[in-house]
């Protein structure tokens, strides 16, 4: 009984596929998707930054985005970063990327500055490093947020 029961899945499978039908696809795999931006902003205790950003992935999708970093800490100065990277990873696709990420982080600078975090938002992660301009000095710990452009 169950040798017939298994030869009827086979033929049924059989028969799907030459109609064009398959079977249930597994899970979506992930994709790692990149991100290049460029953000100005100042900090005294408080620090805002605003920017905009392009992401692309490995699956084809890409958009332009906005970037909006609020937080605080031991932190001052003024500074731009040009350039920044981000890589996103754990993600499914485009979609998974816009949000609120958690981030600590320090930063340094003289004329020219530097910044280097890593975030999460949930299971997706975001490394980020960029140089720039300014005068800032501090520790602090902030909300990274990302959204699409035009909203």
């Amino acid at each position: 009984m169950i040798k017939r029961i298994t030869g009827m899945a086979a033929l049924a499978l059989a028969a799907a596929g030459s109609f064009g039908i398959q079977p249930a696809q597994a899970a979506e795999a992930a994709t790692k998707c990149h991100m290049t931006f460029s953000t100005t902003g100042w900090a005294a205790i408080y620090k805002k930054a605003d920017g905009r950003g392009h992401v692309r992935c490995d699956n084809g999708q890409s958009a332009d985005v906005m970037i909006h970093v609020r937080g605080g800490g031991l932190t001052a100065g003024k500074f731009s970063i040009e350039g920044g990277k981000g890589e996103f990873t754990n993600v499914k696709g485009l979609s998974e990327i816009y949000g609120e990420y958690a981030s600590a982080g320090a930063n340094a600078g003289v004329v020219k500055s530097a910044e280097s975090a890593v975030m999460t938002k949930g299971e997706v992660s975001l490394a980020i490093t960029g140089t720039g301009r300014g005068i800032n000095l501090g520790v602090d710990v902030s909300k990274f947020e990302i959204e699409r452009l035009g909203k």
